[in-house]
């Protein structure tokens, strides 16, 4: 038995003919930055977001860089203030915070959402407070109605992590992306909505904001020749444009497939060492992970993990390494003496994630689940 966590190939093969179709008109026309495919995959994304801007850029990471940096440039922001940001994150959402000279401050967990806590953020804003970052982890929605309330109480800017959650929906409808002030996207190819390479997009209703991202990714331009800030060179480009573009019609059926894989597992895992976290409303969490939780700490979360692949399963650790225990961040004054986040501590040493996507099938499931359930 063989089962990829995920299958690449497989992914880009089931709308295979389209992608190449796309790829070939994209090659034929000779066009190949800032043409006519952005401009559709921009509008088609924003309908589907429900917002009035998006702008590609080059990846997820840039995309998170250019809200800050906008913000700084707008006088919104400047280096020295804070922005609340989950501790339970991958690294980038921290790197774009740091980059532009901010300073993060981590907030832990609820261990049955995995989500930010957000009746611990109160109690760390101050006056150099300007913005909440959320991120969407696993897929499962992290905004709550409190949230939107204290940053209308404080004025805080709300930025949404979108990296892991396209096409997930709050209680009220709302996609992703469309939420907070701005929102930041990635298309690397394992994401739901994935390139053939890396891609990333800024999403909001602000026309100031937009406008700078779309300027600070292209030299800083708004103009050609014309330089109003000292940007860098970060643009989607025209054959992962048109890529996302076809998956884009396909990524609430290829979501409701990740759906009916996390209701079985939800369903039929059955082991006294796992937990899962808390089941959500199937808008609100679009599945791009399946995170289950191993007791007994890291070595029987590896061993899960080494039962499986010789079994010819394949899983990860999302995130093995806290971003407040890197090395890259030892040194920050934020940082010293390190943060102690026990709770982010405690699911990097147990989480795992099971295969979820839309092409593994129903009876791989099945044997995953058999598995799990036998291991002890």
């Amino acid at each position: 038995m063989n089962i990829p966590f995920l299958s690449l190939r497989d992914v880009t093969a089931l709308h295979g003919a389209e992608i190449n179709e796309a790829v070939s008109r994209v090659v034929n026309n000779g066009w190949y930055l800032q043409g006519k495919e952005n401009e559709q995959f921009e509008k088609n994304y924003s309908d589907f977001i429900g917002c009035k801007h998006t702008i590609g850029c080059a990846n997820g990471l840039d995309a998170l860089i250019w809200i800050f940096r906008a913000y700084i440039e707008m006088g919104v922001m400047k280096p020295g203030d804070e922005v609340i940001v989950p501790a339970n994150t991958y690294i980038a959402t921290v790197l774009a915070i740091t980059e532009n000279g901010l300073v993060p401050v981590l907030v832990e967990p609820k261990p049955n959402t995995l989500e930010i806590n957000d009746d611990l953020i109160e109690a760390v804003i101050t006056p150099k407070t300007k913005a909440i970052a959320i991120v969407h982890l696993y897929g499962r929605i992290a905004y709550t109605d409190k949230i939107g309330e204290i940053c209308k109480k404080y004025k805080l800017k709300l930025v949404e992590d979108c990296a892991q959650s396209h096409g997930c929906k709050s209680y009220d409808g709302r996609v992703t992306g469309s939420i907070g002030d701005a929102a930041g996207h990635s298309f690397y190819p394992g994401k739901n909505l994935g390139a053939l390479g890396d891609g990333g997009a800024v999403t909001t209703n602000d026309p100031e904001l937009a406008a700078a991202v779309r300027a600070l990714a292209n030299y800083g331009s708004q103009k050609k020749y014309v330089f109003k800030y000292a940007g860098r060179n970060s643009r989607l480009d025209e054959i992962q444009a048109a890529v996302l573009d076809v998956k884009l019609k396909y990524l609430v059926q290829d979501n409701a497939h990740r759906k009916e894989v996390a209701h079985y597992y939800y369903e039929h895992i059955s082991n006294p060492l796992i937990s899962l976290p808390d089941l959500l409303p199937d808008d609100q969490n679009a599945y791009h992970l399946f995170p289950i939780i191993v007791s007994g700490g890291k070595v029987n979360r590896d061993r899960l993990h080494d039962y499986l692949e010789q079994n010819g399963v394949g899983t990860v650790c999302h995130y093995p390494i806290a971003p407040h225990k890197q090395e890259c961040y030892a040194k920050e004054a934020w940082n010293i003496p390190q943060l102690s986040l026990p709770i982010t501590e405690k699911l990097a040493d147990e989480e795992l994630s099971l295969p979820i996507g839309p092409t593994i099938s129903m009876e791989e499931v099945a044997k995953i689940v058999v598995l799990i359930n036998k291991f002890c």
